[in-house]
């Protein structure tokens, strides 16, 4: 598999609310590689079968933070709702997609600095307005609840590193993607199970009842975090291109995170340390706490300008989740412990 092209066709579709464009693309290519796959409301789910009944579950997630309409007035202005914790300061003059009887391209309106008062603050999502050039038209093809999404085609910057819409979480999606072609068709010590879910950004929804569904004996979701940038603090922060962060919290499974990154350090897979005191705001979150309780890891990407339509990653850091999580899995996960 390409990661580079399979990240950037993922990025370019949409998947918000009853909007499945890239849950649709995930679930044609993880069923090229599954031994079986099922798609329903919340989660796409793959299986390859290993020789023992027990059974790792890898998470990741597809939905992307997006905008609802909630008002259109007589001149076509729209306003919105957010889906999700997407950035209001990023939003003025930017594209987007207005999902309603037709896909519609609008723009978020934007005051000239020659009439701006030079104070404004984004803070009020209902004052920012959106403008299709419809005119009264809009009312015509828009409706009240239709989903808006960033319109922003996924682009190389440098060497290995690339910026698009929703890298946050397709990144995640396309290690999922990656693992199951490589772990076909391999004897496997243990049944191996993709969660590619839902409605994360609305509060870990398709997550919770993917792991109520699967019953896994463990698990790992793979995310996103905070990579490095211009006044971030290194404490706050991985770095870009450091490989994957392995996380660290009291919610997480200790002998999970050890076992991730002893195979790093032995095999020479680039890879930093998360440290969380609590929550760690992923799917693994609620993995944890599902039935009886799950053990969980918890592997993530760095990633700048997280939920805006310019997310930044090294698709090399992506590769070092897959290498990991390769090996992690042939060993068995920690079935033995």
């Amino acid at each position: 598999m390409d990661i580079k092209e399979t990240l950037f066709r993922l990025s370019d579709l949409s998947a918000v609310g009853s909007i499945t464009e890239a849950s649709d693309l995930a679930f044609e290519l993880l069923s090229k590689y599954a031994d079986t796959a099922r798609a329903d409301g919340l989660t796409v789910i793959g299986k390859l079968k290993g020789k023992s009944d027990y059974t790792i579950m890898l998470d990741a997630h597809i939905d992307e933070v997006a905008l609802i309409v909630t008002d259109i007035d007589k001149n076509g202005f729209i306003t919105a709702a957010k889906c999700g914790g997407i950035d209001l300061r990023t939003l003025p003059a930017r594209p987007v997609t207005v999902h309603g009887k037709k896909d519609i391209a609008a723009v978020f309106c934007s005051t000239p600095p020659h009439l701006s008062k030079g104070d404004e603050v984004f803070d009020d999502i209902s004052k920012l307005k959106l403008d299709t050039g419809l005119g009264e038209k809009a009312q015509d093809i828009i409706s009240v609840g239709d989903y808006i999404t960033h319109r922003t085609k996924a682009s190389t910057l440098f060497g290995t590193r690339v910026t698009g819409k929703s890298f946050d979480d397709r990144a995640g999606v396309v290690c999922l993607l990656e693992l199951a072609e490589r772990l076909s068709g391999k004897k496997l010590p243990c049944n191996v199970v993709f969660s590619i879910c839902d409605s994360e950004e609305l509060g870990l929804r398709g997550a919770k009842t993917a792991a109520f569904r699967i019953q896994p004996d463990e698990a790992v979701a793979i995310d996103v975090s905070f990579g490095d940038g211009p006044d971030i603090s290194p404490d706050d922060c991985g770095k870009l291109s450091g490989g994957a962060m392995v996380g660290v919290s009291p919610i997480l499974d200790r002998r999970i995170s050890d076992r991730l990154a002893d195979i790093a350090k032995t095999e020479g897979i680039p890879y930093q340390t998360e440290v969380m005191g609590g929550r760690t705001s992923t799917d693994g979150d609620v993995i944890s706490v599902t039935a009886n309780g799950v053990r969980t890891g918890l592997l993530s990407i760095p990633l700048r300008n997280m939920h805006t339509d310019v997310e930044v990653i090294d698709t090399e850091d992506i590769k070092s989740v897959c290498d990991i999580l390769e090996s992690y899995i042939l060993s068995g996960g920690v079935m033995n412990d």
